[in-house]
């Protein structure tokens, strides 16, 4: 059979591609070769080569990050628009956590 070449046409996201890019440039792989690596790891495997999880939301995603930062458990407050409201004077460190991402 010959080797035959074909194009996979996707939409991504400009950020992710970008900081993809960049990071497969530093490790000498350009885009089609990480695609081609990546469909070739699933027909091997014959499964996606990572376990896909659920996205987590606003709330599960700032308890994960408090825990993962040894932040003290506190009761946050929401504005009418469901954003925290924290007092920074009682509890600097998740302005600093903010900061920081």
């Amino acid at each position: 059979m010959p080797n035959t070449k074909s194009t996979v046409n996707v939409k991504i996201n400009t950020k992710v591609k970008e900081e993809a890019v960049t990071l497969l440039a530093n490790m000498g792989i350009d885009q089609t070769t990480a695609i081609d690596m990546y469909y070739r790891k699933i027909i091997a495997v014959k499964a996606l080569p990572f376990r896909p999880e659920p996205i987590q939301s606003n709330s599960e995603q700032l308890l994960s990050a408090v825990k993962s930062k040894s932040i003290p458990n506190i009761k946050l407050h929401a504005d009418k628009n469901g954003y925290a409201v924290v007092d920074t004077d009682k509890h600097p460190e998740l302005l600093e956590w903010v900061a920081e991402g």
